[in-house]
Protein backbone atom coordinates (compact mmCIF):
# COMPACT_ATOMS: atom_id res chain seq x y z
CA UNK A 1 0.00 0.00 0.00
CA UNK A 2 1.38 3.40 -0.97
CA UNK A 3 1.75 6.39 1.54
CA UNK A 4 -1.38 7.91 -0.58
CA UNK A 5 -3.65 5.10 -0.05
CA UNK A 6 -2.90 4.62 3.26
CA UNK A 7 -3.49 8.40 3.58
CA UNK A 8 -7.33 8.27 2.10
CA UNK A 9 -7.53 5.15 4.17
CA UNK A 10 -6.95 7.22 7.23
CA UNK A 11 -9.43 10.22 5.98
CA UNK A 12 -12.16 7.50 5.80
CA UNK A 13 -11.89 5.94 9.01
CA UNK A 14 -14.84 7.31 10.96
CA UNK A 15 -13.87 9.27 14.28
CA UNK A 16 -16.95 10.32 16.45
CA UNK A 17 -16.11 14.13 17.61
CA UNK A 18 -15.05 13.93 21.20
CA UNK A 19 -17.91 16.36 22.18
CA UNK A 20 -20.44 14.73 20.99
CA UNK A 21 -22.58 14.37 24.39
CA UNK A 22 -22.27 18.44 25.57
CA UNK A 23 -24.97 19.80 23.53
CA UNK A 24 -27.12 17.27 23.36
CA UNK A 25 -29.96 16.66 25.78
CA UNK A 26 -30.82 13.02 27.40
CA UNK A 27 -34.51 12.18 28.93
CA UNK A 28 -35.35 9.47 31.14
CA UNK A 29 -37.55 7.05 29.02
CA UNK A 30 -40.63 6.70 31.62
CA UNK A 31 -39.71 4.72 34.92
CA UNK A 32 -36.66 2.99 33.09
CA UNK A 33 -32.93 3.26 33.30
CA UNK A 34 -32.69 4.54 30.04
CA UNK A 35 -32.23 7.90 28.67
CA UNK A 36 -32.92 8.63 24.97
CA UNK A 37 -31.61 11.91 23.27
CA UNK A 38 -34.66 14.50 22.93
CA UNK A 39 -33.57 14.33 18.78
CA UNK A 40 -33.72 10.47 17.58
CA UNK A 41 -33.49 9.26 14.11
CA UNK A 42 -35.49 6.95 12.48
CA UNK A 43 -34.50 4.87 9.43
CA UNK A 44 -38.18 4.28 7.59
CA UNK A 45 -36.77 5.95 4.87
CA UNK A 46 -33.90 7.35 2.76
CA UNK A 47 -31.59 4.31 4.34
CA UNK A 48 -33.30 1.43 1.53
CA UNK A 49 -31.66 -0.53 -1.49
CA UNK A 50 -32.61 1.99 -3.35
CA UNK A 51 -30.76 5.16 -1.79
CA UNK A 52 -27.94 6.40 -1.31
CA UNK A 53 -25.31 4.32 0.71
CA UNK A 54 -22.78 7.52 1.01
CA UNK A 55 -25.77 10.11 2.05
CA UNK A 56 -26.55 7.23 4.24
CA UNK A 57 -23.18 6.98 6.07
CA UNK A 58 -23.05 10.88 6.58
CA UNK A 59 -26.02 11.32 7.78
CA UNK A 60 -25.54 8.57 10.23
CA UNK A 61 -21.85 9.37 11.16
CA UNK A 62 -23.20 13.39 11.65
CA UNK A 63 -25.85 11.94 14.31
CA UNK A 64 -23.49 10.44 16.07
CA UNK A 65 -21.33 13.57 15.97
CA UNK A 66 -24.14 15.49 17.62
CA UNK A 67 -24.65 13.42 20.31
CA UNK A 68 -27.97 11.17 18.87
CA UNK A 69 -27.29 7.84 20.20
CA UNK A 70 -30.52 6.11 19.24
CA UNK A 71 -31.03 4.63 15.54
CA UNK A 72 -34.83 3.17 15.00
CA UNK A 73 -35.28 0.71 12.41
CA UNK A 74 -38.18 -2.01 11.55
CA UNK A 75 -37.77 -5.50 9.77
CA UNK A 76 -39.89 -3.77 6.74
CA UNK A 77 -37.90 -0.31 6.11
CA UNK A 78 -36.23 0.13 2.89
CA UNK A 79 -37.11 -0.24 -0.14
CA UNK A 80 -37.26 -3.14 -0.21
CA UNK A 81 -38.46 -4.67 2.99
CA UNK A 82 -35.24 -5.25 5.20
CA UNK A 83 -33.34 -3.02 3.31
CA UNK A 84 -32.75 -0.58 5.79
CA UNK A 85 -31.49 -2.81 8.51
CA UNK A 86 -28.87 -4.25 5.88
CA UNK A 87 -27.46 -0.67 5.59
CA UNK A 88 -27.75 -0.04 8.78
CA UNK A 89 -25.87 -3.60 9.63
CA UNK A 90 -22.97 -2.74 7.21
CA UNK A 91 -22.34 1.06 8.08
CA UNK A 92 -22.31 -0.12 11.68
CA UNK A 93 -19.15 -2.65 11.50
CA UNK A 94 -17.63 -0.45 9.31
CA UNK A 95 -17.95 2.90 11.10
CA UNK A 96 -19.30 2.12 15.00
CA UNK A 97 -18.60 -1.12 15.53
CA UNK A 98 -16.53 -0.20 18.53
CA UNK A 99 -19.20 2.54 20.04
CA UNK A 100 -21.88 -0.55 20.06
CA UNK A 101 -22.42 0.23 23.75
CA UNK A 102 -22.85 3.87 22.91
CA UNK A 103 -26.24 3.09 20.73
CA UNK A 104 -29.63 2.70 21.79
CA UNK A 105 -30.92 0.16 18.69
CA UNK A 106 -34.74 -0.52 18.08
CA UNK A 107 -36.24 -2.80 15.47
CA UNK A 108 -39.70 -3.81 15.36
CA UNK A 109 -42.26 -6.29 13.73
CA UNK A 110 -46.00 -6.32 13.12
CA UNK A 111 -46.26 -5.80 9.68
CA UNK A 112 -46.54 -7.82 6.35
CA UNK A 113 -42.40 -9.32 6.29
CA UNK A 114 -42.85 -12.46 3.77
CA UNK A 115 -45.83 -14.58 2.55
CA UNK A 116 -47.90 -17.02 4.33
CA UNK A 117 -49.56 -16.58 7.25
CA UNK A 118 -46.57 -16.54 9.45
CA UNK A 119 -45.38 -13.49 8.06
CA UNK A 120 -47.28 -10.38 9.71
CA UNK A 121 -48.85 -9.75 12.56
CA UNK A 122 -48.16 -10.69 16.31
CA UNK A 123 -48.40 -13.98 16.98
CA UNK A 124 -44.80 -15.54 18.80
CA UNK A 125 -44.36 -17.50 15.64
CA UNK A 126 -43.86 -14.26 13.63
CA UNK A 127 -42.18 -12.24 16.38
CA UNK A 128 -39.69 -14.62 17.32
CA UNK A 129 -38.52 -15.69 13.41
CA UNK A 130 -38.73 -11.89 12.26
CA UNK A 131 -36.07 -10.55 14.91
CA UNK A 132 -34.03 -13.25 14.35
CA UNK A 133 -33.90 -12.01 10.59
CA UNK A 134 -33.39 -8.39 12.13
CA UNK A 135 -30.34 -9.49 13.76
CA UNK A 136 -28.64 -11.64 11.29
CA UNK A 137 -29.31 -8.61 8.39
CA UNK A 138 -27.84 -5.99 11.19
CA UNK A 139 -24.75 -8.15 12.24
CA UNK A 140 -25.90 -7.60 15.67
CA UNK A 141 -26.05 -10.49 19.08
CA UNK A 142 -29.44 -8.36 20.59
CA UNK A 143 -31.21 -4.90 19.66
CA UNK A 144 -31.79 -2.31 22.78
CA UNK A 145 -35.43 -2.31 21.87
CA UNK A 146 -38.05 -4.44 19.88
CA UNK A 147 -41.07 -2.90 19.66
CA UNK A 148 -44.67 -4.68 18.35
CA UNK A 149 -45.44 -2.70 15.30
CA UNK A 150 -49.03 -2.36 15.56
CA UNK A 151 -51.79 -4.84 17.49
CA UNK A 152 -53.19 -7.70 16.02
CA UNK A 153 -56.82 -7.75 16.28
CA UNK A 154 -57.07 -11.85 15.97
CA UNK A 155 -53.98 -13.05 18.20
CA UNK A 156 -54.39 -13.08 21.81
CA UNK A 157 -52.57 -10.04 23.74
CA UNK A 158 -51.32 -12.88 26.26
CA UNK A 159 -49.39 -14.57 23.13
CA UNK A 160 -48.30 -10.89 21.87
CA UNK A 161 -47.29 -9.59 24.88
CA UNK A 162 -45.59 -13.13 25.96
CA UNK A 163 -43.16 -13.43 22.97
CA UNK A 164 -42.17 -9.73 23.64
CA UNK A 165 -41.14 -11.52 27.52
CA UNK A 166 -39.68 -14.20 25.57
CA UNK A 167 -37.13 -12.12 23.31
CA UNK A 168 -35.91 -10.21 26.43
CA UNK A 169 -35.37 -13.59 28.19
CA UNK A 170 -33.80 -15.19 25.75
CA UNK A 171 -31.00 -12.26 25.41
CA UNK A 172 -32.06 -10.85 21.95
CA UNK A 173 -33.60 -7.61 22.98
CA UNK A 174 -33.05 -5.40 26.19
CA UNK A 175 -36.31 -3.69 26.91
CA UNK A 176 -39.52 -3.71 24.49
CA UNK A 177 -42.06 -1.60 23.66
CA UNK A 178 -44.95 -0.77 21.86
CA UNK A 179 -46.10 1.23 18.55
CA UNK A 180 -49.92 2.05 17.08
CA UNK A 181 -51.88 0.79 20.30
CA UNK A 182 -54.73 2.41 21.52
CA UNK A 183 -54.59 3.68 24.82
CA UNK A 184 -56.61 1.33 26.50
CA UNK A 185 -55.00 -1.33 24.92
CA UNK A 186 -51.77 -0.10 25.52
CA UNK A 187 -52.74 -0.20 29.84
CA UNK A 188 -53.61 -3.99 29.12
CA UNK A 189 -50.38 -4.21 27.47
CA UNK A 190 -48.21 -2.96 30.00
CA UNK A 191 -50.12 -5.10 32.96
CA UNK A 192 -49.48 -8.31 31.46
CA UNK A 193 -45.84 -7.33 30.72
CA UNK A 194 -45.76 -6.50 34.36
CA UNK A 195 -47.04 -9.47 35.76
CA UNK A 196 -44.47 -11.34 33.26
CA UNK A 197 -41.58 -9.37 34.87
CA UNK A 198 -40.81 -7.35 31.09
CA UNK A 199 -42.30 -3.93 31.78
CA UNK A 200 -42.94 -1.92 28.22
CA UNK A 201 -40.91 1.27 28.54
CA UNK A 202 -41.93 3.00 25.26
CA UNK A 203 -44.22 3.92 23.31
CA UNK A 204 -44.20 4.62 19.50
CA UNK A 205 -47.41 6.29 18.02
CA UNK A 206 -47.39 9.13 15.57
CA UNK A 207 -47.77 12.51 16.68
CA UNK A 208 -47.99 15.98 15.55
CA UNK A 209 -49.64 19.11 14.97
CA UNK A 210 -51.89 17.33 11.82
CA UNK A 211 -52.38 14.49 14.01
CA UNK A 212 -53.31 14.40 17.61
CA UNK A 213 -55.01 11.77 18.24
CA UNK A 214 -52.47 10.58 21.17
CA UNK A 215 -54.12 13.40 23.30
CA UNK A 216 -56.78 12.05 23.73
CA UNK A 217 -56.12 9.33 25.93
CA UNK A 218 -53.05 7.91 25.42
CA UNK A 219 -50.55 10.34 27.02
CA UNK A 220 -52.73 10.37 30.00
CA UNK A 221 -52.07 6.32 29.93
CA UNK A 222 -48.10 6.47 29.55
CA UNK A 223 -48.07 8.91 32.24
CA UNK A 224 -49.71 6.74 34.65
CA UNK A 225 -47.96 3.46 33.89
CA UNK A 226 -44.75 4.45 33.45
CA UNK A 227 -44.10 4.70 29.92
CA UNK A 228 -42.07 6.62 27.66
CA UNK A 229 -43.20 8.14 23.92
CA UNK A 230 -41.24 8.73 20.88
CA UNK A 231 -43.54 10.04 18.30
CA UNK A 232 -43.16 9.08 15.11
CA UNK A 233 -43.48 11.28 12.01
CA UNK A 234 -43.34 14.88 14.12
CA UNK A 235 -43.13 16.67 10.61
CA UNK A 236 -46.01 14.94 9.24
CA UNK A 237 -43.46 13.25 6.60
CA UNK A 238 -42.27 16.52 5.78
CA UNK A 239 -45.47 18.60 5.29
CA UNK A 240 -44.37 20.69 8.28
CA UNK A 241 -41.15 21.73 6.74
CA UNK A 242 -40.75 24.32 4.09
CA UNK A 243 -40.49 21.12 1.65
CA UNK A 244 -44.18 21.73 -0.09
CA UNK A 245 -44.52 25.48 0.11
CA UNK A 246 -43.18 26.04 -3.81
CA UNK A 247 -44.94 22.55 -4.80
CA UNK A 248 -43.97 18.77 -4.88
CA UNK A 249 -40.33 18.43 -6.43
CA UNK A 250 -39.35 14.29 -7.38
CA UNK A 251 -36.64 14.28 -4.57
CA UNK A 252 -39.59 14.59 -1.94
CA UNK A 253 -41.53 11.98 -0.10
CA UNK A 254 -44.68 12.88 -1.83
CA UNK A 255 -42.73 12.94 -5.08
CA UNK A 256 -41.32 9.77 -4.93
CA UNK A 257 -42.61 6.27 -6.39
CA UNK A 258 -42.47 4.64 -3.10
CA UNK A 259 -43.18 7.43 -0.65
CA UNK A 260 -46.12 6.82 1.74
CA UNK A 261 -47.13 10.53 1.81
CA UNK A 262 -48.51 10.96 -1.59
CA UNK A 263 -50.02 14.46 -3.73
CA UNK A 264 -53.17 14.14 -3.15
CA UNK A 265 -52.76 14.42 0.54
CA UNK A 266 -50.98 17.81 0.25
CA UNK A 267 -54.26 20.04 -0.13
CA UNK A 268 -54.96 23.94 -0.65
CA UNK A 269 -56.12 23.74 2.54
CA UNK A 270 -53.36 22.07 4.34
CA UNK A 271 -50.73 24.44 2.83
CA UNK A 272 -52.69 27.31 3.81
CA UNK A 273 -52.07 26.51 7.73
CA UNK A 274 -48.55 25.39 6.97
CA UNK A 275 -47.66 28.50 5.03
CA UNK A 276 -49.16 30.75 8.15
CA UNK A 277 -47.18 28.38 10.96
CA UNK A 278 -43.93 28.80 9.00
CA UNK A 279 -44.85 33.06 9.06
CA UNK A 280 -45.43 32.75 13.20
CA UNK A 281 -42.14 29.95 13.17
CA UNK A 282 -40.12 32.91 11.27
CA UNK A 283 -41.35 35.44 14.13
CA UNK A 284 -39.78 32.91 16.67
CA UNK A 285 -36.38 32.22 14.82
CA UNK A 286 -36.80 29.27 13.71
CA UNK A 287 -37.69 27.31 10.59
CA UNK A 288 -40.90 25.79 10.35
CA UNK A 289 -39.52 22.10 11.08
CA UNK A 290 -37.77 23.31 14.47
CA UNK A 291 -40.64 24.75 15.74
CA UNK A 292 -43.18 21.43 15.05
CA UNK A 293 -40.37 19.63 16.45
CA UNK A 294 -40.19 22.04 19.96
CA UNK A 295 -44.18 21.69 19.90
CA UNK A 296 -43.94 17.83 19.98
CA UNK A 297 -41.17 18.02 22.64
CA UNK A 298 -43.32 20.43 24.82
CA UNK A 299 -45.52 17.48 26.23
CA UNK A 300 -43.64 16.09 29.62
CA UNK A 301 -44.39 12.43 28.35
CA UNK A 302 -42.30 13.10 25.51
CA UNK A 303 -39.05 11.44 26.13
CA UNK A 304 -37.73 12.36 21.98
CA UNK A 305 -39.02 13.05 18.94
CA UNK A 306 -38.21 10.65 16.02
CA UNK A 307 -37.39 12.53 12.47
CA UNK A 308 -36.17 10.89 9.11
CA UNK A 309 -33.51 12.88 7.04
CA UNK A 310 -32.35 12.58 3.54
CA UNK A 311 -29.98 15.03 4.09
CA UNK A 312 -26.89 15.97 6.75
CA UNK A 313 -28.31 19.27 6.39
CA UNK A 314 -32.12 18.17 7.56
CA UNK A 315 -30.43 16.83 10.46
CA UNK A 316 -28.40 19.57 11.65
CA UNK A 317 -31.60 21.49 11.42
CA UNK A 318 -33.85 19.10 13.81
CA UNK A 319 -30.99 19.48 16.20
CA UNK A 320 -31.01 23.34 15.98
CA UNK A 321 -34.49 23.09 17.79
CA UNK A 322 -33.36 22.16 21.05
CA UNK A 323 -31.81 25.92 21.33
CA UNK A 324 -35.52 26.88 22.09
CA UNK A 325 -38.55 24.54 23.09
CA UNK A 326 -40.37 27.37 24.59
CA UNK A 327 -43.44 28.83 23.74
CA UNK A 328 -45.31 31.62 25.00
CA UNK A 329 -49.16 31.49 25.56
CA UNK A 330 -49.54 33.98 22.86
CA UNK A 331 -47.68 31.48 20.60
CA UNK A 332 -49.49 28.33 21.77
CA UNK A 333 -52.79 30.04 20.95
CA UNK A 334 -51.73 31.39 17.69
CA UNK A 335 -50.95 27.31 16.97
CA UNK A 336 -54.16 26.44 17.92
CA UNK A 337 -55.96 29.31 16.06
CA UNK A 338 -54.17 28.06 12.56
CA UNK A 339 -55.03 24.40 13.54
CA UNK A 340 -58.07 24.88 14.39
Amino acid sequence: MTNLNKLEQWMSEYRPTEARYESMKYIRCGRSGVKLPAISLGLWHNFGGVDSFDTCRAILRRAFDLGITHFDLANNYGPPPGSAEMTFGKILREDFGSYRDELIISSKAGYLMWPGPYGDWGSRKYLISSLDQSLKRMGLEYVDIFYHHRPDPETPLEETMGALDQVVRSGKALYVGLSNYPHELTRQAQHILRRLGTPCIIHQPVYNMFNRWVENGLLQTLREEGIGCIPFSPLAQGLLTNRYLGGITPDSRAGKPHGFLRPHQITDEKLGKVRRLNDLARKRGQSLAQMALAWVLRCPEITSALIGASTVAQLEDAVETLKNVSFTNEEFQSIENILA
